[in-house]
């Protein structure tokens, strides 16, 4: 869609109610973080509030005695940057009857969204993920007679070949808009029976404020790093899916051609797991102690400083909606190379930017990473292409979007 015209600018402004379970708050302060980019950056244009449902059960407290990180908890309201944010209990069994997810968040948020509606209104609801989250938006807009979007974010790929599939397609097609994170994602829902009319693609963006290079020498210095050294480094949740261990299984081999590699690994547990241990034993039993270097979970602000110091980043992941991390890398100078699943080949989309390699071959794998420490990089251009996907040209877009919806008759 163009970027917001005078005729735009004219039309009535909705008041947004926003919704997803996937947020930052005290217990989980990087979850999310995206989604929050994107929805403050919005709530600079159009009034906003946040509902963030949080799963419960009665028992979940015996849980957190065996994992501390379990279902975090977070407080019934807090301020974030001046938006109210609700964090209303539904009731959610760990490990079974996913199915009732939708619902039980819909009923469980229910109480919270009416008193909002009587106190301050809003006329839209925004909904991230399909399902639970879309699912129980849709509810929501069913029972107050509002207009509801659902932005796909990359987890509608596995739900589609579960038992959730007719849930998520119902939460489609309820929506009166879809965005999605990448085009590859468009597809996907299209191709099980969702109007391509009804789906616009708007990417995530960068704050190239926050994500920007700083001197590689200086970085490497902090972080003790040889200065002449050749560095790799991952930013995201030590879990499977991340692929963190795919790369330091090609460690061994890369060390017989770059003696002096070193591999940055950052990040920590997230609501897929924790792989901490799993990923530094594998270090161990491979002799690579001195050549990984695990330096935990970061604030966003500090996450300059080790990609500055880097010379390649790698996200050997198995899917992706649209990796934000991939982007942010590349405002930092960093060529990129990851495996071709969800919209990573949408953002590293031409052989300037970096390589993309079939997911599951460590031989290309390898040889794609080797092959990147070798070559000599435009760095401006890989700079220059980040700043073209600044969050400004994002929020405008959907700006204009949540304005026409709100101006336009139900059903067109």
């Amino acid at each position: 869609m163009p970027p917001t015209n005078r005729k735009d600018q004219h039309l009535k402004s909705p008041r947004l109610l926003v919704f997803s379970s996937l947020f930052p708050h005290p217990g989980q302060p990087y979850a999310g973080l995206f989604i929050r980019e994107r929805i403050f950056r919005v709530g600079k244009i159009l009034p906003l509030q946040v509902i963030v449902p949080v799963p419960w059960f009665p028992l979940q407290g015996l849980i957190r005695i065996l994992k501390p990180n379990y279902r975090p908890r977070a407080p019934r309201h807090e301020v974030q940057c001046g938006n109210d944010v609700y964090h209303p209990r539904f009731l959610a069994v760990p490990g079974i009857l996913r199915s009732l997810d939708g619902i039980m968040m819909a009923l469980g948020s229910l109480p919270t969204v009416m008193k909002l509606q009587r106190k301050s209104g809003f006329e839209l609801i925004d909904a991230h993920f399909a399902y639970p989250d879309g699912y129980a938006a849709t509810l929501l807009g069913k029972w107050l007679k509002l207009p509801v979007t659902i932005t796909l974010r990359g987890t509608e790929i596995p739900q589609s070949s579960s038992h959730i599939r007719p849930l998520m397609l119902k939460a489609l097609q309820r929506a009166r808009h879809v965005f999605s994170v990448s085009d590859s994602l468009k597809q996907h829902v299209v191709s099980m029976g969702i109007d391509a009319n009804k789906v616009q693609v708007v990417g995530n963006g960068v704050d190239t404020m926050r994500f920007h290079r700083v001197d590689q020498a200086t970085a490497r210095r902090q972080l003790g790093l040889p200065e002449q050294a050749r560095v790799l480094i991952t930013v995201g949740g030590l879990v499977e899916r991340k692929g963190f261990h795919r790369v330091i299984e090609c460690l061994p081999s890369l060390l017989q051609q770059f003696p002096d590699l070193h591999y940055l690994v950052v990040g920590g547990a997230s609501g897929e797991g924790d792989w901490t241990k799993h990923l530094q034993q594998l270090a161990q039993k491979l002799s690579l102690e001195e050549h990984v270097h695990f330096l935990g979970t970061l604030a966003p602000g500090k996450l300059k400083w080790p990609l500055s110091a880097a010379d390649v980043f790698v996200l050997a992941t198995r899917n992706e909606g649209w990796a934000n991390v991939l982007l942010e890398a590349m405002a930092c100078a960093l060529p990129v190379v990851t495996t071709d699943v969800g919209g990573n080949a949408e953002v590293v989309c031409v052989e300037q930017l970096g390589k993309i390699v079939t997911f599951g071959d460590h031989a290309k794998l390898e040889k794609a990473i080797a092959e990147a420490l070798l070559k000599v990089w435009d760095s401006d251009y890989i700079v220059d292409y980040a700043s073209e996907n600044s969050w400004d040209n994002r929020v405008e877009i959907l700006v204009a979007r949540f304005r026409a919806l709100l101006n336009e008759e139900p059903g067109l």
